[in-house]
């Protein structure tokens, strides 16, 4: 018999589990969906299956997928659970099996040999593929776009693998082929607008501790390289600019030896520093020059672009590591302007704004280019709930927000352009916003040139989307 959730901030609020798989067509809008707006909107995010077996965080929820097309200014919206080798295993058990926490040590004897990665953070569409993307557990995960079946673990076709030592293999239950193991890869891969090429890369606790992978318009993996690091550390995003790609790796360092005295495999050593490695695109391990820079932490990135030997970069950056707030909320994100110097090989941080923001998104025909718009939720907690939606002018440092009534709590802005050769910034940013007042959720579109005017369209579920992470589009 399942066991009903406990009373723990991540799985109450915004955050309560919604138990229901399901469609709903020709949701009520309030207001008028455009036009020109057409093509799905996928969002995922973690959606406890089970009441966790010990404690738990977010990061470690089984993954749903929502879905809402729109089309003919009508929208339809669907949901799934990403069938993930866990979400499997627990299912047929009818409880939760592995640990809340991540940790293997305090997982059911049955989990042996089953990967317990959830698919919970990112959802894109490349290649003729629907992928929901985590960090660090899983390969992909392939989707049906229209119904949302999980159609498998996705591997590109047998490209994606990693060298593994034959007792990390044991003891993670992976399969050796020629002394390589499957792959993983990122949650927050970069989209070339130019090529079509997937940017991504994959970091491990074990080693080779970071990876950089390029994925070809048609889906080939063209790129499959280890890299070098000062130390293993969580690196959650990479930047990537038209001539250079960005490793940032911050002092939450990532040591397999202290799971063994019983410790937290993640820590937070400042006095390391934060070491920022820059590539040639077209470079190895060799070419990476690492620079020095102050202690500080970036979960997601905005955007940068490379000047001749100069390269400009917006984070949502925080001062100290955010997982180790105690209480949290003293330690809020705000934009800030990274200045890289090859040159000089130095890294200056300016803070662009006190407003506390996270999710930044830009429109996205512009990534790794020279751009003037970006667009981030904000002034609140990122995990706890954010009543704003932000849009910033870079080049003249104006702000503009659309204040969400009292109660609500917006997710990551999505930018879907006008059309396909809409100047920057014209079109349309999507936002599916918790409503504490009614527990239910709405998918709001707004003018992304006139964000502080009233919402163009309220689209109204009858029921909550719990609390997620990222989120793309799909042009009709």
């Amino acid at each position: 018999m399942s066991r009903a959730f406990p009373d723990h901030p991540f799985l109450t609020g915004a955050w309560e589990p919604w138990p229901m798989e399901g469609e709903v067509r020709d949701l009520v809008v309030e207001g008028e969906l455009p036009a020109d707006l057409g093509g799905t909107l996928y969002r995922n995010g973690p959606n406890q299956q089970y009441a966790p077996r010990d404690g738990y965080h977010p990061f470690s929820g089984d993954g749903m997928i929502h879905a809402f097309k729109i089309e003919d200014g009508r929208c339809h919206y669907r949901n799934r659970w990403v069938r993930t080798p866990r979400f499997n295993l627990e299912r047929e058990a009818g409880e939760a099996l592995f640990s809340g926490f991540g940790n293997p040590m305090a997982n059911d004897p049955r989990t042996k040999g089953v990967a317990g990665g959830p698919s919970n953070t990112n959802v894109i569409w490349h290649a003729g593929r629907l992928l929901s993307l985590v960090e660090g557990g899983l390969p992909p995960v392939e989707l049906d776009p229209e119904t949302l079946e999980t159609i498998g673990i996705y591997d590109f076709e047998g490209e994606l693998t990693r060298p593994m030592d034959p007792a990390v293999a044991e003891f993670m239950g992976a399969k050796l082929k020629d002394g390589r193991a499957a792959g993983i890869f990122t949650a927050h891969p970069k989209i070339d607008p130019a090529t079509g090429e997937m940017l991504g890369f994959a970091y491990s606790v074990f080693a080779p501790y970071l990876t950089y992978i390029v994925v070809s318009a048609d889906g080939r993996i063209t790129r499959n390289e280890d890299i070098e690091v000062p130390f293993p550390a969580m690196v959650h995003d990479f930047i990537t600019t038209e001539e250079h790609v960005i490793f940032p790796l911050f002092p939450a360092t990532m040591r397999v030896e202290r799971a063994a005295k019983g410790e937290s495999v993640l820590k937070w050593e400042p006095e390391l520093g934060t070491k920022v490695g820059v590539m040639p695109r077209d470079g190895s391990s060799a070419d990476v020059v690492w620079l020095d820079a102050d202690p500080g932490f970036v979960f997601h990135p905005m955007n940068a672009h490379t000047s001749g030997r100069k390269i400009t970069a917006e984070m949502a950056q925080f001062v100290t590591f955010p997982l180790d707030e105690a209480p949290p909320g003293g330690n809020p994100a705000t934009l800030t302007r990274w200045h890289i110097d090859l040159d000089a090989r130095t890294v200056r941080y300016e803070q662009l704004d006190d407003a506390e923001v996270e999710f930044p998104r830009l429109d996205e025909r512009r990534t790794g280019l020279p751009y003037r718009y970006g667009f981030c939720a904000g002034s609140g907690d990122a995990l706890r709930g954010m009543p704003d939606l932000l849009r910033y002018d870079l080049q003249t440092g104006r702000s503009d927000k659309h204040h969400l009534a009292e109660g609500s709590a917006s997710s990551e802005p999505v930018f879907v352009p006008r059309s396909a050769d809409a100047p920057e910034g014209d079109g349309f940013l999507l936002s599916v916003v918790y409503r504490g007042a009614g527990r239910s959720s709405d998918l709001v579109v707004l003018d992304a040139q006139n964000l502080a005017d009233a919402p163009l369209a309220t689209v109204k579920l009858p029921h909550r989307v719990p609390a997620g992470f990222h989120g793309n589009w799909r042009p009709a």
